[in-house]
């Protein structure tokens, strides 16, 4: 597979605090896991742009745009709270825009048949941002916003968005909740942040919680009962990816066990119906994952599948 990395330097420039677990260092440590995987150099790179904005106002409200884009500190040094836990710095917006960039490139690449497939390594994550605010780490919806460009931009009729992280997606199912175009396949621990309450599955919405502790033998279980099957019903011309590796079991961020060999198993399911029924386009894109060595390590073993590298 052809398989590329998207990504930008004004990503590491977005800082919320020496203390703040969503820090540069998490793309640092993928770098480090590439260079000791020896995947550096086998894998193409390509740099973000900026998102323009009217693609990000496909996926949110002008007062969500403004919240971010108004309230930058001008000063480095300087943060501004938006919530208790997401803070913006004075490059925040740009990094914002780069990993929306990141996402938005990247779709423009699987369809335009330049590559196969390909990984945003990218931060702010994106997949708490609702429409209408900022929240939980997050800016502005990567994910949502690159579905909405392959739908809308592109003409696709049906795309799938995967979500592996620990905490549910909230942001992104709020902006499909009413969309027959778009499958969100999920688990998430719960109860957890940010609290969702689940909801009833559906041919488009297949949102699986699962309880603390849970391991892979879990997840497999929910993958194969309840993914697989609306995925392969859906019939996806296209999958984006939340890839969010704070389910493995060292990352005290969340509360469940999963293990690199786990996310390879996943990938290769997604990959699977990827090719079945979307021509093997899959966009995937940084969420969580704040534990640095386990998210490097399984950053790869992500790669590895998608690049057919193993």
């Amino acid at each position: 597979m052809s398989t590329a990395i998207f990504s930008h330097p004004d990503c590491l420039k977005h800082d919320m605090g020496a203390w703040h677990p969503e820090c540069p260092g998490r793309l640092q440590a993928i770098e480090d896991q590439l260079i000791l995987a020896r995947l550096d150099g086998l894998l193409e790179r390509r740099l973000a742009p900026l998102a323009e904005i009217p693609a990000i106002l496909r996926n949110h409200t002008e007062g969500a745009l403004a919240l971010v884009r108004d309230h930058v500190p001008a000063n480095p040094g300087e943060t501004y709270p938006l919530d208790g836990d997401t803070l913006l710095c004075h490059a925040s917006y740009d990094a914002a825009l780069r990993a929306a960039g990141a996402a938005l490139a990247a779709t423009d690449a699987v369809l335009a048949g330049d590559i196969d497939n390909a990984f945003c390594a990218i931060r702010p994550p994106g997949h708490h941002a609702t429409p209408k605010e900022p929240m939980g780490f997050c800016l502005f919806n990567n994910v949502a916003i690159a579905a909405r460009h392959a739908l809308d931009g592109h003409g696709l009729e049906r795309v799938a968005i995967v979500d592996f992280d620990v905490h549910h997606g909230n942001g992104t199912a709020d902006a499909f909740r009413d969309d027959p175009r778009v499958l969100m396949a999920s688990f998430f621990q719960h109860p957890f942040y940010p609290f969702s309450e689940p909801e009833p599955i559906t041919a488009t919405s297949v949102n699986v919680p699962v309880p603390a502790r849970s391991g892979g033998d879990v997840v497999r279980q929910v993958v194969q009962e309840y993914w697989l099957p609306a995925l392969h019903a859906f019939k996806p011309q296209m999958i984006f990816v939340s890839a969010g590796f704070d389910a493995h079991r060292d990352d005290d961020m969340g509360g469940m066990a999963l293990v690199e060999s786990d996310y390879a198993w996943i990938t290769q399911q997604i990959m699977q119906v990827a090719r079945e029924h979307a021509q093997g386009r899959i966009v995937s894109c940084l969420e969580g994952g704040y534990e640095l060595s386990a998210l490097g390590r399984s950053v790869v073993a992500h790669l590895k599948v998608l690049a057919e590298l193993d």
